[in-house]
């Protein structure tokens, strides 16, 4: 499948107003694309990192209180680490830490025993939500649909696809009243949108996909969010590592070595750093 078409990095929320059922969609191309420019991440990796950065998008973007979310899945197999991270503006970053030359497999094959870590870090509050549980569930979106059921006591659907070039997920969440307003309600959408196809979410827009899979419903559409990939140098926190290191340390592997390197793994930079720019640094 090739997907090549440009479109901008947006999501959308939308309500089944007869039913009390919230959904949310969203579309990452230019950004996806430079998250992992670079990084030469084999098939299986890169469609899991994909994923988690549809559905970090999705919840971030439906959050009550606002806040700077990072997910982090960490476990014993040929995937060792996939990280996202995404703000209150919806600014994407991550990465993925992997073996080289492993297969295609389900969640559990390419990650084994393993953890997934929210971390929510609000500005009105002084320490950071965090949240451990199991890896439960044998993709990713099942994963966060046991996460979500558990944690905001709603039942929940995942429908997420990453190419090369494209990222889509679709969500789906019935409210505290739908079995009352609906009883079939919930169900029946499960099923409509069972049917979607990979493609369907890498390339149609929100409302034709809407219109595709429930045409017969009453859905209230919202406006359109940007979001966007933000991963630009930061000198200055690399310089605050330094030092924290402390000069001698620095000065002793500048002699050794010439200059000093670092590299930033979330966003894929190197920094380099040579005699005059740690004797500013000290000074």
């Amino acid at each position: 499948m090739s997907v090549t078409e440009p479109t901008p990095d947006r999501t959308r929320s939308f309500l089944f107003e007869q039913l009390d059922i919230r959904g949310a969609w969203v579309q990452l191309n230019p950004g996806w694309q430079a998250m992992t420019r670079g990084r030469a991440y084999p098939d299986p990796v890169r469609e899991l990192l994909g994923q988690l950065a549809a559905v970090t998008t999705l919840i971030a973007a439906n959050l009550k209180q606002a806040g700077r979310l990072t997910f982090q899945l960490r476990g014993d197999g040929a995937v060792s680490l996939l990280v996202m991270d995404c703000d209150e503006q919806l600014r994407l970053r991550g990465m993925a830490r992997s073996e080289t030359g492993m297969t295609a497999g389900d969640l559990p094959a390419l990650l084994g025993q393993g953890v997934l870590t929210l971390t929510l870090d609000r500005a009105d509050q002084p320490q950071p939500y965090l949240s451990h549980v199991p890896l439960q569930g044998r993709s990713l979106a099942a994963v966060f649909e046991h996460y979500l059921a558990q944690s905001e006591q709603s039942p929940t659907r995942l429908w997420l696809a990453a190419s090369a070039t494209h990222v889509a997920g679709l969500f789906l969440q019935a409210l505290p009243d739908a079995s009352v307003r609906d009883p079939d309600g919930w169900n029946r959408l499960q099923i409509l949108a069972d049917t979607v196809r990979p493609e369907e979410l890498l390339t149609l827009g929100s409302i034709k996909l809407i219109e595709r899979l429930f045409p017969e419903e009453d859905v209230r559409v919202y406006d359109p969010r940007p979001v966007s990939y933000h991963c630009p140098y930061d000198l200055e926190k690399i310089q605050a590592m330094l030092r924290s290191v402390g000069q001698a340390e620095c000065l002793s592997i500048l002699a050794e070595q010439g200059e000093i390197r670092v590299h930033d793994d979330i966003c894929n930079h190197e920094y380099v750093l040579d005699a005059a720019a740690i004797a500013a640094l000290f000074n």
